[in-house]
């Protein structure tokens, strides 16, 4: 299978974080969700890969190169969480700024995705909302003919109908299995909808990196009290949380488990799930 990108051994340290040799694969024609905490590392991995920080450790390759060239860059789209352009400038303004920096630039494209996006086409963008701000960055995105998207946080100050919209365009773009697209996002909701693969970063490190079908249609979490839990074989446990009243275990196989424990309540998880007891739970 071919990589649209691979990170491999990724490490930067900070003060007070240290990002702890990343690695995962962004297999061509997929979408892949990095997930995690604020603070976990996302962004500064996203970054790290695209070269605006400098990473110490670690190799990228981004569509077959690792070197971030001219013509790399040109296929490369990316929308980041807050303003992705100079406040004075316009929509139209901006079509003029991108026409010189992209070769493949597509106004047409681009002034189609603008009045979809009801956005004004005069207007700075000092006075945009912030859902306002990430639709144009979207827009910009999807019209220079990208073959990878980095979107990191992009639908998070968009409304629930909005964010739809531009879950079916991402879904359209993998469709011919020559794009590709990372997308970092704290609403796991959005990517059990669209992603292929899901990795899970924490602490600077990446926990996983599974199918989200595997994740969604095996995983689950046996509800259950004390005797339950001693009684249980604890090589099948991932990881485990004590609340109140009951125990909760996350499971990799739901299936295997409801013979093994017929007893047991074992019910589907999400991936916001997996993730808050990875989190907050214990091995």
């Amino acid at each position: 299978m071919h990589s649209a990108m691979t990170i491999s051994g990724l490490s930067k340290t900070y003060k007070d974080f240290v990002l702890d040799s990343v690695s995962f694969t962004v297999p061509s024609g997929s979408i892949v969700g990095l997930i995690g905490e604020n603070g976990a590392g996302k962004s500064t991995t996203i970054n790290a890969a695209l070269g605006l920080i400098q990473k110490e450790a670690g190799h990228v390759s981004i569509l077959g190169n690792e070197e971030l060239n001219g013509d790399t860059k040109e296929q490369i789209g990316v929308v980041f969480d807050g303003s992705n352009y100079p406040e004075i400038l316009s929509p139209k303004k901006i079509n003029r700024v991108m026409k010189n920096i992209y070769h493949s630039w597509d106004e047409q494209i681009y002034f189609r995705l603008l009045k979809q996006f009801s956005l004004p086409f005069d207007k700075q963008i000092k006075k945009f909302s912030k859902g306002m701000k990430m639709k144009l960055a979207i827009s910009v995105a999807f019209s220079h003919n990208s073959k990878l998207l980095i979107l990191d946080e992009a639908t998070s100050g968009l409304d629930p109908i909005i964010r739809d919209d531009i879950l079916d365009m991402l879904l359209d773009f993998v469709q011919d299995e020559e794009h590709s697209i990372l997308v970092s996002s704290h609403i796991t909701s959005d990517l059990e909808k669209i992603a292929d693969y899901i990795v899970f970063i924490h602490g600077g490190k990446v926990v996983f990196s599974k199918p989200k079908d595997e994740l969604v249609e095996q995983y689950g979490i046996i509800k259950c009290g004390a005797a339950q839990f001693d009684a249980l074989d604890k090589s099948d446990i991932i990881v485990y949380r004590k609340m109140d009243y009951e125990w909760q275990i996350l499971i990799s196989n739901r299936e295997e488990m409801q013979k093994k424990y017929p007893k047991a309540m074992i019910i589907p998880t999400t991936i916001d799930e997996i993730m808050l007891l990875y989190v907050k739970g214990e091995n």
